[in-house]
């Protein structure tokens, strides 16, 4: 007769470990961890990034009726502890003006000979957030002297644009519908292409979207919106950035597929998302952001093309090349190394193809083998 409880000590029966292991993969478990890895470094990039805004080194214009008065003004705001501005002097208030609105400076204040206002301008199309920061900045500076400020707004932000987010918000999509094409035709036919063609192909299936995505969004944020300027060339401005920047996401993530495999799509999510977006000028310019986001922004795509956006939407172009090349080097490198990679691991699985397998039991030395 056997005991009622003669199956718990069945050896047979496996082990809760055993079970565990069986039901989550340690893959799985890896997957998971790398998740909660991602999510933690979202929160502290964009808390981080957001938290505590204070301007650090905005350019400023001093405009002064004499070089030494202009010089002396300069010299006081620039010992402001924190160094919140990078004043320069000057007498000529028409060159200075020039250099606002061409975004050459983020401010212009005009010292006056005969009264103690003085008078500020700003563009708020270069970032609502700069112009607001270097005003109280400067009316507390204004105010240890028993001067105040008149403030003038020379280039404002478009209708559709009153907070000049919207740039920040098309190039956000165009990084995204880069990223999730990669995506898509790497969760679809395999993460790492198997032959270097196939890496070509893909990447030029990209070619006909980007074109596409980058008309549709210049569309969107102008002649059906009206969130931004819409004449023609501002529009084929956009269209073109667009297509860049899309190629740009794309090619960048298949480049990190082929390299990790499905783990290069969370790669592409740091990258862009977790990275990129909060560098990017959206919620607070460059300039009001802490140091290492203030940088990532000038390096990444996502700032890139954010100020590229801005630049062509309300300075007619100027100094938009320097942004566009550092879209465009993404894209090239990341295109490089997807069919570099994609070479390597074709020629690997070609080699292991034709060497011979050693029979089971054979030493490595053996001569059979």
């Amino acid at each position: 007769m056997s005991h009622p409880h003669a199956h718990r000590l069945d050896p047979e029966r496996p082990t809760l470990r055993a079970e565990l292991r069986d039901a989550v993969a340690p893959r799985t478990v890896a997957l998971v961890v790398a998740v909660l890895l991602l999510q933690l470094g979202f929160v502290l990039s964009y808390v981080g990034a957001f938290h505590h805004p204070v301007p650090r080194d905005v350019a400023v214009t001093v405009v002064g009726p004499t070089q030494q008065v202009a010089d002396q003004a300069a010299t006081a705001l620039n010992g402001i502890s924190g160094t919140p501005l990078e004043a320069t002097a000057t007498t000529d208030a028409a060159a200075a003006r020039a250099d606002l609105t061409d975004d050459a400076t983020s401010a212009v204040l005009v010292i006056s000979p005969t009264s103690t206002q003085d008078q500020l301008l700003v563009t708020t199309a270069g970032g609502a957030a700069t112009a607001t920061a270097v005003q109280t900045v400067l009316t507390q500076a204004e105010a240890t002297q028993g001067r105040t400020l008149a403030v003038q707004d020379v280039l404002p932000a478009a209708s559709g644009d009153s907070r000049g987010l919207s740039g920040f918000y098309l190039v956000t999509g165009w990084v995204v519908g880069g990223y999730l094409l990669a995506a898509l035709l790497g969760v679809a036919r395999g993460s790492r292409p198997a032959t270097l063609r196939r890496a070509l192909i893909r990447l030029g299936v990209v070619l006909p979207y980007a074109v596409v995505s980058g008309i549709g969004g210049a569309l969107v944020v102008g002649p059906v919106l009206g969130a931004l300027p819409d004449d023609a060339g501002t529009f084929w401005g956009f269209a073109g950035t667009g297509a860049l920047v899309v190629v740009a996401a794309a090619a960048v993530t298949m480049a990190l597929q082929v390299l990790a495999g499905t783990v290069g799509i969370g790669l592409a999510v740091l990258l862009f998302v977790v990275l990129g977006n909060p560098s990017a000028g959206g919620a607070y310019p460059p300039a009001l952001l802490p140091p290492f986001w203030s940088w990532l922004s000038g390096v990444l795509p996502n700032g890139a093309a954010v100020d590229a956006v801005r630049r062509i939407a309300y300075f007619d172009g100027a100094d938009v090349a320097q942004r566009l090349l550092v879209v465009a080097a993404w894209a090239v490198v990341g295109a490089v190394v997807a069919l570099v990679a994609a070479r390597w691991h074709q020629l690997r699985a070609d080699g292991r193809a034709l060497s011979p397998r050693a029979p089971r039991g054979a030493s490595a030395a053996d001569p059979a083998a």
